[in-house]
This record gives structure tokens, C-alpha cells and sequence, in this order.
């Protein structure tokens, strides 16, 4: 997908979803109030003694229009304000009885219309639903400290994830054809067919409930493991996930006896070859061949671990 296709399908969700919260509709929840009004009045019915300018940092608004909405509670009899106790430049803002009771419909409102329309979706779908939202708001405002990922076996549906997102990323990132999933197929039905408990393992990452990363450590021989099918969720990127998985592969390794440990990448996957060489594997071979579509470098790396 190219940049102009991606900014229409952001503006086209965008008009989708103005649509279903009604935004556009003369006032909010068919109340007096603006959507930018009913937004200064939750965060005011939430947080009680907020300072103008810490509430126009929050909502991102300008402290000008910001002003002119809380004139207008205050005239409405909504909004008080009394001296800051830490800086006599500030006051703080508290709702009124007033404000409370003006408040207290709309957010009845809203729980009761977003109520309505995840009732329209089967669990699987709300679910669903919910995942999607966290993920806009992650990869649009990432938090500052992002939630730790666990590490753990493989279970049903993992190797269908694994495929999948191993076909959907490469084909996004690198244009490979669907060569390539066919081949991690292949890959992931013989690990369920042939797995060895005792001396192989798969780690699937999680991260809030969702699947952001793998890695598998087969048998090629009782003295040599093997890595495969590293992947890393571009959301899950950056933050030492790639590397935590090929440190459990050599910790598993090392625990079962293996002395050595292979594996086989392409000199396109400059993010995943950075990981291994940070981890002492050293490059032993290289050849050209064409596959999935591309002309490609495929590449062994190995580590000895005596």
C-alpha cells in the first residue's frame, strides 16, 4: 500500500467513525453541549481541582477556545474557582452541584450507547473490537513505559498466528509472494507433527492478551539446535523483544546439550541479522537463489556454544 492509499483509508475510518459517535450531530448525545464542551466536562467530573492550563495540556486545546468554555459554564452556574494553595497565578476548577447533574446524563448516555453497540457483536467480535482500539491508540501514542511481554510454550491457534503474521508481514515489508508462507507452513506442521519436548521448544511472546512475537529452537542433530521463525510485531519493535527470544533459544540449548546452534536468514532482514550478530553468531556461508518472488541472499550464521 502506497503513502496515498494509506492516508485515504485513515481519512475514510476517520469519517466512519465520526459517523457512529454522531460528532457531527448539533449537540453531543442530544444534549446542549458541544463535543469539545463534553469533553471539559468529564475530565472536570473526573479530576476535580485541575488548573486551566493542566487541562489544556491534556485535551491538547487551545487555552483560548479552552477559556471561553469554561466562561460559559461558570455563567451557567457549572463550573467554580477557587486560589491555587502552590501559585497564585492558578486557580483550580471544580464542577458545581450544577455541573455534576449536567454531567451525570451525558455519561449515562454514553455508557448506554456504546453498551448498545458492542451488544450488537458476538464476544469474539467485541473482543476483537477492543484489541483494535488498543492498538490504534499504542502505535498512535505509544506509552511511555510499555507493558512487559511474557514468554511462553506454544498452545492451539499460536501456529496458524505464526503463519499468518509470517505471510502478511513479509509480503508488507519485503513484497515476498505467498511462496514464503507456504514455506513457514511446511515449517510449523512438522514442529507439531514431529516435537520433541526434550529438546525442542517454541516461545510465542505476549503482550496485553496478544501474540507480538515467536521464536522456535528445533533438533537438526542430538549435537546441533536450531533457530527458526523469529518475528517481532512492528508494535512490539525496538524494545529488546528480538533480542530476549534468541537469549531464550541459547539458555534452552545449552540446558538440553546442544553445543551448537544454526540457522538460515536472508541478507534483506537487516533488523533480525543485527540481533544475531549482537548475539555472537558468526556468518558461515552465503548464496544467491531466487525465491518468494525475489532474488535473494540467503545466509547460515551459527554459534558455538563450548
Amino acid at each position: 500500500m502506497d503513502r496515498d492509499s494509506r492516508i485515504a483509508a485513515v481519512r475514510r475510518f476517520s469519517r466512519f467513525y465520526t459517523r457512529q459517535i454522531g460528532v457531527l450531530q448539533e449537540g453531543l448525545l442530544a444534549s446542549q453541549f458541544s463535543l469539545a464542551e463534553g469533553r471539559v466536562l468529564y475530565e472536570l467530573a473526573h479530576r476535580d481541582g485541575l488548573a486551566a492550563v493542566d487541562l489544556a495540556n491534556e485535551l491538547d486545546v487551545d487555552p483560548g477556545y479552552l477559556s471561553r468554555i469554561l466562561k460559559g459554564f461558570e455563567a451557567k452556574g457549572l463550573l467554580a474557582r477557587r486560589p491555587s494553595e502552590t501559585d497564585a497565578r492558578q486557580s483550580r476548577l471544580t464542577l458545581t452541584s450544577a455541573g455534576h447533574a449536567a454531567f451525570a446524563p451525558l455519561n449515562k448516555r454514553s455508557k448506554e450507547e456504546v453498551g448498545a453497540l458492542l451488544a450488537n457483536l458476538p464476544e469474539a467480535g467485541q473482543r476483537r473490537l477492543v484489541a483494535a482500539l488498543a492498538t490504534v491508540e499504542n502505535v498512535l501514542e505509544p506509552p511511555a513505559r510499555p507493558e512487559p511481554f511474557i514468554l511462553r510454550s506454544h498452545r492451539p491457534g499460536d501456529m496458524g498466528w505464526v503463519i499468518g503474521r509470517h505471510g502478511a508481514l513479509y509480503a508488507e515489508e519485503y513484497g515476498w509472494n505467498i511462496e514464503f508462507e507456504s514455506m513457514v507452513a511446511d515449517i510449523a506442521a512438522k514442529f507439531i507433527r514431529e516435537f520433541d519436548p526434550a529438546r525442542e521448544r517454541c516461545w510465542i511472546a505476549e503482550r496485553d492478551g496478544e501474540n507480538v512475537g515467536s521464536v522456535f529452537l528445533v533438533k537438526q542433530s542430538d549435537t546441533v539446535g536450531k533457530l527458526r521463525m523469529l518475528i517481532i510485531e512492528p508494535s512490539a519493535r525496538g524494545q529488546g523483544l528480538g533480542k530476549k527470544l534468541v537469549a531464550e533459544c541459547e539458555r534452552f540449548a545449552r540446558q538440553v546439550g546442544y553445543r551448537k546452534i544454526v540457522l538460515w536468514t536472508n541478507d534483506v532482514l537487516l533488523a533480525a541479522r543485527a540481533i544475531y550478530v549482537g548475539a555472537g553468531y558468526r556468518l558461515t556461508a552465503s548464496e544467491k537463489h531466487r525465491s518468494f518472488g525475489k532474488d535473494l541472499v540467503g545466509e547460515t550464521w551459527e554459534k558455538d556454544l563450548r
